[in-house]
Protein backbone atom coordinates (compact mmCIF):
# COMPACT_ATOMS: atom_id res chain seq x y z
CA UNK A 1 0.00 0.00 0.00
CA UNK A 2 1.82 3.37 -1.27
CA UNK A 3 2.04 6.28 1.30
CA UNK A 4 -0.73 7.80 -0.23
CA UNK A 5 -3.11 5.05 0.53
CA UNK A 6 -2.50 5.06 3.94
CA UNK A 7 -2.45 8.82 4.39
CA UNK A 8 -6.36 8.85 2.81
CA UNK A 9 -7.43 5.62 4.90
CA UNK A 10 -6.16 7.61 7.92
CA UNK A 11 -7.41 11.02 7.27
CA UNK A 12 -10.91 8.92 6.59
CA UNK A 13 -10.68 7.27 9.76
CA UNK A 14 -9.97 10.32 11.60
CA UNK A 15 -13.37 12.40 10.18
CA UNK A 16 -15.16 9.25 10.56
CA UNK A 17 -14.14 9.07 14.74
CA UNK A 18 -14.81 12.49 15.17
CA UNK A 19 -18.38 11.77 13.75
CA UNK A 20 -18.20 8.70 16.34
CA UNK A 21 -17.80 10.36 19.69
CA UNK A 22 -20.31 12.88 18.43
CA UNK A 23 -22.65 9.97 17.72
CA UNK A 24 -21.93 8.91 21.15
CA UNK A 25 -23.00 11.69 22.66
CA UNK A 26 -26.25 12.36 20.96
CA UNK A 27 -26.92 8.47 21.41
CA UNK A 28 -26.41 9.00 25.31
CA UNK A 29 -28.62 12.42 25.59
CA UNK A 30 -31.56 10.12 23.36
CA UNK A 31 -31.06 7.23 25.19
CA UNK A 32 -34.52 7.56 26.99
CA UNK A 33 -36.45 8.34 23.64
CA UNK A 34 -38.11 5.42 21.46
CA UNK A 35 -35.93 3.20 19.22
CA UNK A 36 -36.89 4.74 15.95
CA UNK A 37 -34.81 7.56 17.36
CA UNK A 38 -31.90 5.54 18.30
CA UNK A 39 -32.24 3.81 14.52
CA UNK A 40 -32.50 7.19 13.21
CA UNK A 41 -28.93 8.24 14.94
CA UNK A 42 -27.50 5.08 13.80
CA UNK A 43 -28.06 6.05 9.88
CA UNK A 44 -27.26 9.64 10.72
CA UNK A 45 -23.64 8.81 12.13
CA UNK A 46 -23.23 6.61 9.10
CA UNK A 47 -23.82 9.02 6.36
CA UNK A 48 -21.94 11.95 8.20
CA UNK A 49 -19.28 9.84 8.53
CA UNK A 50 -18.75 8.94 4.91
CA UNK A 51 -19.55 12.51 4.48
CA UNK A 52 -16.62 13.56 6.73
CA UNK A 53 -14.49 11.36 4.81
CA UNK A 54 -15.28 12.29 1.49
CA UNK A 55 -14.93 16.12 2.35
CA UNK A 56 -11.88 15.90 4.09
CA UNK A 57 -10.01 13.62 1.55
CA UNK A 58 -11.43 15.78 -1.32
CA UNK A 59 -9.67 18.67 -0.05
CA UNK A 60 -5.88 16.73 0.09
CA UNK A 61 -6.62 15.43 -3.15
CA UNK A 62 -7.97 19.12 -4.73
CA UNK A 63 -10.19 17.53 -6.43
CA UNK A 64 -12.85 19.86 -8.36
CA UNK A 65 -15.89 21.51 -6.60
CA UNK A 66 -18.27 19.82 -9.36
CA UNK A 67 -17.69 16.54 -8.21
CA UNK A 68 -17.03 17.62 -4.71
CA UNK A 69 -20.97 18.79 -4.96
CA UNK A 70 -22.06 15.22 -6.80
CA UNK A 71 -20.22 13.09 -3.73
CA UNK A 72 -21.68 15.12 -1.60
CA UNK A 73 -25.13 15.15 -3.42
CA UNK A 74 -25.77 11.01 -3.72
CA UNK A 75 -24.34 10.56 -0.22
CA UNK A 76 -26.89 12.74 1.19
CA UNK A 77 -29.51 11.52 -0.87
CA UNK A 78 -28.46 7.63 0.41
CA UNK A 79 -28.50 8.97 3.68
CA UNK A 80 -32.26 10.26 3.20
CA UNK A 81 -33.61 7.18 2.12
CA UNK A 82 -31.46 5.11 4.63
CA UNK A 83 -32.91 7.53 7.39
CA UNK A 84 -36.77 6.90 6.31
CA UNK A 85 -35.98 3.20 5.95
CA UNK A 86 -34.68 3.56 9.54
CA UNK A 87 -37.63 5.43 11.07
CA UNK A 88 -39.95 2.95 9.56
CA UNK A 89 -38.10 0.01 11.13
CA UNK A 90 -37.90 1.64 13.95
CA UNK A 91 -41.70 2.93 13.88
CA UNK A 92 -41.86 -1.06 13.61
CA UNK A 93 -40.41 -2.13 16.54
CA UNK A 94 -41.92 0.39 18.35
CA UNK A 95 -45.45 -0.77 17.81
CA UNK A 96 -44.02 -4.49 18.18
CA UNK A 97 -42.67 -3.57 21.88
CA UNK A 98 -45.94 -1.90 22.77
CA UNK A 99 -48.04 -5.00 21.63
CA UNK A 100 -45.63 -6.87 23.67
CA UNK A 101 -45.85 -4.48 26.76
CA UNK A 102 -49.95 -4.58 26.72
CA UNK A 103 -49.65 -8.32 26.62
CA UNK A 104 -47.36 -8.05 29.65
CA UNK A 105 -49.79 -5.81 31.48
CA UNK A 106 -52.26 -8.17 30.40
CA UNK A 107 -50.35 -11.55 31.77
CA UNK A 108 -50.23 -9.33 35.11
CA UNK A 109 -53.78 -8.53 35.34
CA UNK A 110 -55.13 -11.99 34.40
CA UNK A 111 -52.25 -14.26 34.70
CA UNK A 112 -52.85 -15.17 30.82
CA UNK A 113 -50.75 -14.88 27.99
CA UNK A 114 -51.40 -16.08 24.11
CA UNK A 115 -48.43 -16.31 22.06
CA UNK A 116 -48.46 -13.79 19.01
CA UNK A 117 -45.06 -14.66 16.80
CA UNK A 118 -44.19 -10.90 16.08
CA UNK A 119 -41.06 -8.68 14.99
CA UNK A 120 -37.65 -9.68 15.23
CA UNK A 121 -36.39 -12.92 16.68
CA UNK A 122 -35.63 -10.79 20.40
CA UNK A 123 -38.95 -9.60 20.61
CA UNK A 124 -40.41 -13.55 19.50
CA UNK A 125 -37.70 -14.93 22.57
CA UNK A 126 -39.22 -12.61 24.74
CA UNK A 127 -42.78 -13.36 23.78
CA UNK A 128 -42.03 -17.15 23.85
CA UNK A 129 -40.64 -16.36 27.70
CA UNK A 130 -43.86 -14.38 28.54
CA UNK A 131 -45.97 -17.71 27.70
CA UNK A 132 -43.75 -20.32 29.79
CA UNK A 133 -43.96 -17.99 32.68
CA UNK A 134 -47.95 -17.46 31.79
CA UNK A 135 -47.99 -21.62 31.94
CA UNK A 136 -45.35 -21.51 35.32
CA UNK A 137 -48.03 -18.73 36.94
CA UNK A 138 -50.84 -21.30 36.32
CA UNK A 139 -49.01 -24.21 37.55
CA UNK A 140 -49.04 -22.25 40.55
CA UNK A 141 -52.03 -21.28 41.20
CA UNK A 142 -53.15 -24.98 40.75
CA UNK A 143 -50.71 -26.08 42.78
CA UNK A 144 -51.66 -22.97 45.52
CA UNK A 145 -55.33 -24.19 44.65
CA UNK A 146 -54.51 -27.97 46.10
CA UNK A 147 -52.51 -26.90 48.91
CA UNK A 148 -55.67 -24.85 50.21
CA UNK A 149 -57.66 -27.34 49.21
CA UNK A 150 -55.40 -29.91 51.29
CA UNK A 151 -55.19 -27.10 54.38
CA UNK A 152 -58.56 -27.35 54.25
CA UNK A 153 -58.91 -30.72 54.60
CA UNK A 154 -55.90 -31.42 57.28
CA UNK A 155 -58.08 -28.96 59.39
CA UNK A 156 -60.93 -31.41 58.67
CA UNK A 157 -59.27 -34.61 58.89
CA UNK A 158 -56.98 -33.20 62.08
CA UNK A 159 -60.21 -32.34 63.61
CA UNK A 160 -62.26 -34.94 63.18
CA UNK A 161 -59.05 -37.48 64.10
CA UNK A 162 -58.36 -35.39 67.57
CA UNK A 163 -62.44 -35.01 68.51
CA UNK A 164 -63.11 -38.65 68.30
CA UNK A 165 -60.39 -40.02 70.56
CA UNK A 166 -60.69 -37.13 72.98
CA UNK A 167 -64.51 -37.84 73.00
CA UNK A 168 -63.87 -41.25 73.85
CA UNK A 169 -61.09 -40.94 76.68
CA UNK A 170 -63.51 -37.99 77.83
CA UNK A 171 -65.96 -40.89 78.71
CA UNK A 172 -63.78 -43.43 79.91
CA UNK A 173 -61.97 -41.66 82.39
CA UNK A 174 -65.68 -40.44 83.58
CA UNK A 175 -66.78 -43.86 84.17
CA UNK A 176 -63.48 -44.15 85.72
CA UNK A 177 -64.03 -41.24 88.06
CA UNK A 178 -67.74 -43.01 88.67
CA UNK A 179 -66.68 -46.30 89.47
CA UNK A 180 -68.40 -47.58 86.34
CA UNK A 181 -65.63 -49.20 84.44
CA UNK A 182 -66.28 -53.27 84.54
CA UNK A 183 -62.45 -53.63 83.46
CA UNK A 184 -60.56 -50.25 84.45
CA UNK A 185 -57.03 -51.94 83.53
CA UNK A 186 -58.37 -52.17 79.53
CA UNK A 187 -59.75 -48.38 79.88
CA UNK A 188 -56.01 -47.36 80.94
CA UNK A 189 -54.84 -49.30 77.58
CA UNK A 190 -57.53 -47.82 75.85
CA UNK A 191 -56.51 -44.61 76.96
CA UNK A 192 -52.80 -44.72 76.28
CA UNK A 193 -53.57 -46.15 73.35
CA UNK A 194 -55.71 -42.82 72.19
CA UNK A 195 -52.69 -40.45 73.74
CA UNK A 196 -49.88 -42.35 71.68
CA UNK A 197 -51.74 -42.18 68.57
CA UNK A 198 -52.55 -38.13 69.29
CA UNK A 199 -48.94 -38.09 70.36
CA UNK A 200 -47.57 -39.17 66.99
CA UNK A 201 -50.13 -37.00 64.83
CA UNK A 202 -48.42 -33.83 66.68
CA UNK A 203 -45.30 -35.11 65.87
CA UNK A 204 -46.29 -35.24 62.18
CA UNK A 205 -48.03 -31.95 62.12
CA UNK A 206 -44.63 -30.41 63.91
CA UNK A 207 -41.91 -32.15 61.14
CA UNK A 208 -44.22 -31.28 58.55
CA UNK A 209 -44.25 -27.20 59.89
CA UNK A 210 -40.30 -27.56 59.74
CA UNK A 211 -40.75 -28.83 56.14
CA UNK A 212 -42.52 -26.28 54.78
CA UNK A 213 -41.03 -23.73 56.35
CA UNK A 214 -37.31 -24.99 55.13
CA UNK A 215 -35.72 -25.20 58.76
CA UNK A 216 -36.06 -28.77 58.60
CA UNK A 217 -32.45 -29.91 59.75
CA UNK A 218 -30.27 -32.95 57.95
CA UNK A 219 -27.44 -34.28 59.32
CA UNK A 220 -25.50 -36.61 56.33
CA UNK A 221 -23.82 -39.32 57.19
CA UNK A 222 -22.37 -41.91 55.74
CA UNK A 223 -25.35 -45.07 56.36
CA UNK A 224 -25.60 -48.58 54.94
CA UNK A 225 -29.26 -49.18 53.27
CA UNK A 226 -29.61 -52.78 54.36
CA UNK A 227 -29.57 -51.28 57.73
CA UNK A 228 -32.20 -49.08 57.61
CA UNK A 229 -34.49 -50.99 55.52
CA UNK A 230 -34.20 -53.77 57.86
CA UNK A 231 -34.62 -51.58 61.20
CA UNK A 232 -38.12 -50.10 59.30
CA UNK A 233 -39.22 -53.92 58.81
CA UNK A 234 -38.49 -54.96 62.52
CA UNK A 235 -40.43 -51.92 63.36
CA UNK A 236 -43.42 -52.91 60.95
CA UNK A 237 -43.11 -56.29 61.80
CA UNK A 238 -45.88 -56.27 64.78
CA UNK A 239 -48.31 -54.06 62.54
CA UNK A 240 -48.06 -56.31 59.57
CA UNK A 241 -48.35 -59.57 61.42
CA UNK A 242 -51.71 -58.29 63.54
CA UNK A 243 -53.69 -57.56 59.86
CA UNK A 244 -52.14 -60.74 58.75
CA UNK A 245 -49.53 -59.07 55.91
CA UNK A 246 -46.55 -60.54 54.68
CA UNK A 247 -43.61 -58.52 54.75
CA UNK A 248 -40.85 -59.25 52.46
CA UNK A 249 -37.89 -58.08 49.99
CA UNK A 250 -34.59 -57.64 49.46
CA UNK A 251 -31.40 -54.95 49.20
CA UNK A 252 -28.59 -54.84 47.67
CA UNK A 253 -25.73 -55.90 49.94
CA UNK A 254 -22.49 -53.11 50.40
CA UNK A 255 -25.32 -50.36 49.38
CA UNK A 256 -24.15 -47.04 51.46
CA UNK A 257 -25.77 -43.62 50.86
CA UNK A 258 -25.07 -40.48 52.19
CA UNK A 259 -27.73 -39.26 54.15
CA UNK A 260 -29.64 -38.40 57.82
CA UNK A 261 -30.21 -41.69 59.16
CA UNK A 262 -33.35 -40.81 61.28
CA UNK A 263 -35.27 -38.67 58.27
CA UNK A 264 -34.54 -42.10 55.43
CA UNK A 265 -35.06 -44.03 58.68
CA UNK A 266 -38.97 -41.82 58.87
CA UNK A 267 -39.05 -42.38 55.06
CA UNK A 268 -39.24 -46.13 55.22
CA UNK A 269 -41.23 -46.33 58.25
CA UNK A 270 -44.17 -44.30 56.63
CA UNK A 271 -43.78 -45.67 53.20
CA UNK A 272 -44.23 -49.69 54.60
CA UNK A 273 -46.83 -48.62 57.13
CA UNK A 274 -48.98 -46.59 54.27
CA UNK A 275 -48.78 -49.79 52.28
CA UNK A 276 -49.53 -52.21 55.52
CA UNK A 277 -52.34 -49.70 55.77
CA UNK A 278 -53.79 -50.50 52.34
CA UNK A 279 -53.07 -53.62 51.84
CA UNK A 280 -55.94 -56.11 52.45
CA UNK A 281 -55.48 -59.33 54.55
CA UNK A 282 -53.07 -62.35 53.41
CA UNK A 283 -51.54 -59.53 51.21
CA UNK A 284 -47.83 -58.79 50.94
CA UNK A 285 -45.57 -56.04 51.31
CA UNK A 286 -42.21 -55.84 49.03
CA UNK A 287 -39.56 -53.87 50.19
CA UNK A 288 -36.29 -53.67 47.64
CA UNK A 289 -33.27 -51.16 47.53
CA UNK A 290 -30.51 -51.08 45.10
CA UNK A 291 -27.73 -49.11 43.68
CA UNK A 292 -28.06 -47.25 40.61
CA UNK A 293 -25.77 -44.93 38.83
CA UNK A 294 -26.67 -41.81 40.00
CA UNK A 295 -27.39 -43.11 43.67
CA UNK A 296 -29.69 -45.22 45.20
CA UNK A 297 -33.45 -46.42 44.52
CA UNK A 298 -35.88 -47.65 47.02
CA UNK A 299 -39.01 -48.86 46.08
CA UNK A 300 -41.85 -50.14 48.72
CA UNK A 301 -44.79 -52.39 46.51
CA UNK A 302 -48.21 -52.68 48.19
CA UNK A 303 -51.63 -54.50 46.76
CA UNK A 304 -54.21 -51.75 47.34
CA UNK A 305 -55.87 -51.90 44.10
CA UNK A 306 -53.98 -49.49 42.50
CA UNK A 307 -54.33 -45.73 41.84
CA UNK A 308 -56.43 -43.29 39.06
CA UNK A 309 -54.80 -40.62 37.62
CA UNK A 310 -56.09 -38.36 39.77
CA UNK A 311 -54.90 -40.24 43.14
CA UNK A 312 -51.51 -40.39 41.67
CA UNK A 313 -51.67 -36.38 41.58
CA UNK A 314 -52.45 -36.16 45.12
CA UNK A 315 -50.96 -39.07 47.00
CA UNK A 316 -48.43 -36.96 48.03
CA UNK A 317 -50.83 -33.83 49.31
CA UNK A 318 -51.15 -32.75 52.41
CA UNK A 319 -54.19 -34.63 54.75
CA UNK A 320 -55.11 -36.86 51.56
CA UNK A 321 -56.07 -40.31 52.33
CA UNK A 322 -57.63 -41.79 49.41
CA UNK A 323 -61.11 -43.14 48.50
CA UNK A 324 -61.89 -46.79 48.17
CA UNK A 325 -59.52 -49.22 48.93
CA UNK A 326 -57.15 -46.72 50.35
CA UNK A 327 -59.23 -45.54 53.20
CA UNK A 328 -59.09 -47.13 56.06
CA UNK A 329 -61.94 -49.24 57.57
CA UNK A 330 -64.10 -48.65 60.41
CA UNK A 331 -62.18 -51.45 62.55
CA UNK A 332 -58.37 -50.41 61.77
CA UNK A 333 -56.64 -50.32 64.70
CA UNK A 334 -55.56 -46.94 66.02
CA UNK A 335 -52.12 -47.54 65.39
CA UNK A 336 -52.17 -48.20 61.95
CA UNK A 337 -54.45 -45.49 61.49
CA UNK A 338 -53.56 -41.96 59.68
CA UNK A 339 -54.00 -38.07 59.11
CA UNK A 340 -52.63 -38.06 55.66
CA UNK A 341 -49.77 -36.92 56.73
CA UNK A 342 -47.24 -39.50 55.75
CA UNK A 343 -46.76 -39.25 52.52
CA UNK A 344 -46.49 -35.82 52.87
CA UNK A 345 -43.47 -35.99 55.33
CA UNK A 346 -41.91 -38.81 53.04
CA UNK A 347 -42.11 -36.02 50.24
CA UNK A 348 -40.93 -33.51 52.32
CA UNK A 349 -37.42 -35.41 53.12
CA UNK A 350 -37.04 -36.75 50.05
CA UNK A 351 -36.40 -33.77 48.64
CA UNK A 352 -34.64 -32.13 51.94
CA UNK A 353 -32.11 -34.61 50.39
CA UNK A 354 -32.07 -33.23 46.94
CA UNK A 355 -34.27 -36.64 46.02
CA UNK A 356 -37.45 -37.59 43.97
CA UNK A 357 -40.21 -39.95 44.64
CA UNK A 358 -43.08 -41.15 42.76
CA UNK A 359 -46.16 -44.00 42.71
CA UNK A 360 -46.51 -46.13 39.78
CA UNK A 361 -49.27 -48.92 39.64
CA UNK A 362 -47.99 -52.19 39.75
CA UNK A 363 -49.53 -55.44 37.83
CA UNK A 364 -51.63 -56.13 34.28
CA UNK A 365 -54.13 -55.92 32.61
CA UNK A 366 -55.48 -54.68 36.08
CA UNK A 367 -53.23 -52.71 38.75
CA UNK A 368 -52.91 -55.25 41.48
CA UNK A 369 -51.20 -52.81 43.38
CA UNK A 370 -49.31 -49.26 43.66
CA UNK A 371 -45.25 -49.50 43.73
CA UNK A 372 -43.54 -46.29 46.01
CA UNK A 373 -40.04 -45.41 44.12
CA UNK A 374 -37.44 -42.90 46.15
CA UNK A 375 -34.28 -42.20 44.60
CA UNK A 376 -31.73 -40.50 46.88
CA UNK A 377 -28.45 -39.17 45.03
CA UNK A 378 -25.17 -41.30 46.37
Amino acid sequence: MSSDHIQIVLVAALSAAVVGVIGLAAAWLLRHLSIRWQLGLIVLVSIGAVLAGVVAVSHMMFISHHDWEVVSLVASVAGVVALLVALAVGAAISQWSAALRRDARRLGAHGTYVIEPRGPSELQAVSEELARTSERLEESRRREARLEESRRELVSWVSHDLRTPLAGMRAMTEALEDGMAADPQRYHRQIRAEVDRMVRMVDDLFELSRIHAGVLRLTPEPVMLGDLVSEAIAGADPVARARSVRLGGRVEEGVEVTADAAGLSRVMTNLIMNAIRHTPADGSVEIHGRAVPDGIELSVSDECGGLSEDQMQRVFDLAWRGEGARTPKPDTPPETQGAGLGLAIVKGIVEAHRGVVHVENVGAPSPAGCRFLVRLPG
